[in-house]
């Protein structure tokens, strides 16, 4: 799909990946027997929902609320989410909800039903790219939710997210960098066949060099993602939630830099081809217009940034503490 430069297919169905995980990690036994069996079967789909109209990278800040009836059985949900991938033909949704104070610990994950749900409307959001990705605006009046549909438990929610971000950001990652190197490829292939002042553009010094620092990015990029993967796979998933989750922001930042860098790299060389929307430099402009649906969806490039900063002086911080001596003893 990466080869066809469109970014909506591959995000509707990586979704998946981000909306079940919390299920099968976090949910009650009831709970994965009552739905996995439908959603890993593809027989009903499920969207992750937890961008807000005030609320995006700033998770903390969610402000839709999950309060519990008189007698304790359901879940009362209000409020409103925004850029949800998927929601539009989803008959659930991971969302995260408000169960109790502000801040961090008042989060809670619930599985709350979407289509055709009492209370619950949706439209679709028009957006530059991702067109097909069935990007949604969801409102929730006064929906009804079981109680058995908490995900986990009441406000563990911001930890069950932040676990969930490290995987979405390195498939996010993976995902963009391998587009990269589709837009760098049709450009390198298209350099060697066009002629202008009698030769090849690919003959051309400024060309070669304009493509060298583009694909220098490129492979540098793909090394780290692979050294990701790597690390992932071996270490232990509480090593990994320390050491990596700064990293893998910087990881996900990183990957829309590169992706910027070479889709810019392959309009230019494309030329007005890379301008037009039809012909030989369409997938150039396509990818180009991606470039911001993978600067900000997942974590906004900023935000990720001084994410990874914060984490990384944290951990030097804690690493720093276990080596001090007591004090009192002899520095001999």
């Amino acid at each position: 799909m990466s080869r066809s430069g469109l970014q909506g297919p591959p995000a509707s169905l990586t979704i998946y990946s981000y909306a079940i995980p919390p299920i099968l990690k976090f949910g009650s036994r009831q709970l994965q027997e009552r739905f996995l069996p439908e959603l890993l079967l593809a027989k009903k789909r499920i969207c992750i929902a937890i961008t807000e109209p005030e609320a995006g990278s700033d998770v903390a800040g969610i402000q839709t609320t999950a309060t519990k009836t008189a007698d304790g059985k359901h879940y009362i949900v209000n409020g409103t989410k925004k850029w949800i991938t998927n929601g539009l033909w989803s008959s659930y949704a991971t969302m995260a909800v408000r169960t109790s104070g502000p801040g961090p610990a008042g989060l809670s994950l619930l599985l709350v039903p979407l289509l055709n749900h009492p209370g619950v409307s949706m439209r679709r959001i028009k957006v530059a790219g991702h067109t097909t990705s069935g990007t949604t605006f969801i409102e929730l009046d006064e929906v009804q939710v079981p109680v058995e549909n908490l995900i986990g438990e009441e406000g563990q929610g911001m930890k069950y997210i932040m676990t969930n971000f490290n995987h979405e950001r390195l498939t996010i990652a993976i995902g963009v960098t391998r587009q990269a190197r589709v837009a760098l490829a049709a450009a390198f292939e298209y350099c060697m066949q066009r002629e202008a002042f009698g030769k090849t553009l690919l003959e051309q010094p400024v060309v070669r060099h304009r493509l060298a620092k583009a694909g220098a990015l490129l492979e540098s990029q793909w090394a780290w993602i692979e050294q990701f993967v790597y690390q992932m796979t071996k270490l232990k998933k509480a090593e990994a939630d320390v050491e990596l989750g700064g990293l893998t922001a910087l990881a996900k930042a990183q990957a829309g830099i590169v992706l910027d860098e070479c889709a810019r790299c392959a309009v230019l060389l494309f030329g007005g081809n890379g301008y037009t929307t039809t012909g030989r430099g369409e997938i150039a402009e396509r990818i180009y217009r991606e470039v911001p649906g993978a600067r900000i969806p997942g974590g906004s490039e900023d935000v990720m940034l001084d994410l990874a900063v914060r984490q990384l002086v944290k951990n030097y911080q804690a690493r720093t503490k276990v080596l001090e001596r007591p004090k009192g003893t002899s520095k001999i």
